[in-house]
């Protein structure tokens, strides 16, 4: 899924109060990991994410395939958090075109 710079910048100000949902620790992606981060995107459709990796190349590696195999799109990363969304099949938020 590839958003534009408008529907990036809109997703942004929507996450910015967010708090973490999922956390990824240093043990890497196991498959309740992966469940739970369905689940809240299904849920949710915006969620942000920790990942408590070691090195900023371990976050990106663990960011990407978060990404890959959730389905979701990747918004925005700072630091160890990233926020990522997918649209739901009963969609909540309405993002511009």
């Amino acid at each position: 899924m590839d958003l534009t710079g408008k529907q990036k910048r809109h997703l942004r100000g929507l996450g910015h109060e967010l708090h973490p949902l999922v956390t990824v620790g240093g043990n890497g992606l196991s498959e309740g990991v992966l469940s739970e981060l369905d689940q809240s995107l299904e849920h949710h459709e915006l969620i942000k994410i920790r990942v408590n990796a070691g090195d900023r190349e371990e976050r990106k590696n663990l960011i990407d395939e978060l990404v890959t195999k959730s389905g979701a799109a990747l918004v925005q990363t700072v630091g160890h958090v990233a926020l990522l969304y997918r649209k739901a099949k009963t969609p909540s938020l309405q993002i511009p075109k």
